[in-house]
């Protein structure tokens, strides 16, 4: 295959191993079997489901079990240079370089893979700094030694995953209480109807709904969590998670001097403002829309990588 002579120089680098960053490999071995191609993470390099995170529970399976080829694995069956436990900490586009915590790497494509971080509202209390969230297999490993041995769960936030954690959670006997300022779970992709079957469904299963407002206040109890509500209420539970939702990871980008929106802005080529470097998945925006889901991270990664081979 004819590539391009920046490419064959210094080959395809990929910051991310989540889905998507896994995902452009896979589908660039598909075409080409030599381009040289390097994945750098701040993980450990393996590969897992992140959509099993808020399903675990109920399936038996403890974090390590989440994992289903670790960083030799996949470097071997993909024939890839992985870099982990390393942190990306600049790009310079005019060398094509990337600056990480275990030395440069020259690149002749850059794909941004860079995935996005919980948002954390800011929260009154002595016990604000106890809220959890959950976001990749380490956190998630965390997650469950905290609540190892303890009863009642509290979730901020109805959305996907609160939902998901929520009936995980109950079906793994833990309490669970869900609050959301909507007036409905799973308000942007679901209607009114299907979200009341959804409330009657997980309400008999154990999960306690408090719509239409939102946490004031946690405070250590003890050794219960005291939170207090907006509308006045209070409850007691042993852990506090919140899943609000994400937001892109942008730093890398605009430090780099690339657009960003929401996310890294890209074209429908994924491509960036800067040339040869490229966004996919849930720090990437296409036409205005960050779409973190996995059917549009699969279709992405298999339009991006022609792109890279020229």
């Amino acid at each position: 295959m004819d590539h391009q002579n920046d490419l064959s120089q210094s080959g395809i680098v990929i910051i991310g191993s989540g889905l998507a960053g896994f995902t452009v490999v896979r589908e660039l071995r598909k075409l080409d079997k030599t381009v040289p191609i390097t994945l750098v993470t701040r993980e450990p390099g393996y590969f897992y489901s992140k959509p099993m995170l808020s399903t675990a529970l109920a399936s038996n399976k403890s974090a390590e079990q989440l994992v289903s080829t670790n960083a030799e694995g996949m470097s071997a069956q993909l024939e890839m240079t992985i870099v982990s436990d390393a942190d990306v900490t600049a790009i310079d586009t005019v060398a094509h370089t990337i600056t990480t915590s275990k030395g440069n790497i020259p690149y002749g494509k850059l794909v941004l893979g860079l995935d996005a971080d919980q948002i954390r509202l800011p929260l009154q209390g002595n016990a604000a700094n106890e809220v959890i969230t959950v976001n990749d297999l380490g956190e998630y490993a965390q997650f469950r030694k905290t609540i190892e041995g303890k009863k009642r769960i509290a979730i901020l936030v109805a959305g996907l995953i609160g939902c998901e954690f929520a009936n995980d959670l109950v079906l793994g006997s833990y309490e669970v209480d869900v609050i959301d300022l909507a007036p409905q779970a799973l308000g942007r992709l679901l209607p009114e109807v299907a979200a009341q079957a959804l409330h009657t469904k997980l309400g008999e299963a154990g999960v306690r709904w408090h719509f239409g407002t939102t946490v004031q206040s946690i405070d250590r109890n003890g050794d219960s969590l005291k939170i207090t509500l907006a509308n006045g209420s209070t409850m007691t539970s042993d852990v506090f998670l919140s899943a609000v939702g994400l937001k892109p990871r942008l730093d890398l980008a605009k430090a780099a001097g690339i657009a960003t929106g929401t996310g890294i802005t890209v074209n429908r080529q994924l491509e960036t403002s800067a040339k040869n470097v490229f966004a996919i998945g849930d720090c990437a925006e296409v036409d205005g829309l960050v779409l973190p889901y996995v059917m549009p991270i699969m279709q992405a990664a298999r339009a991006l990588a022609p792109s890279l081979l020229g």
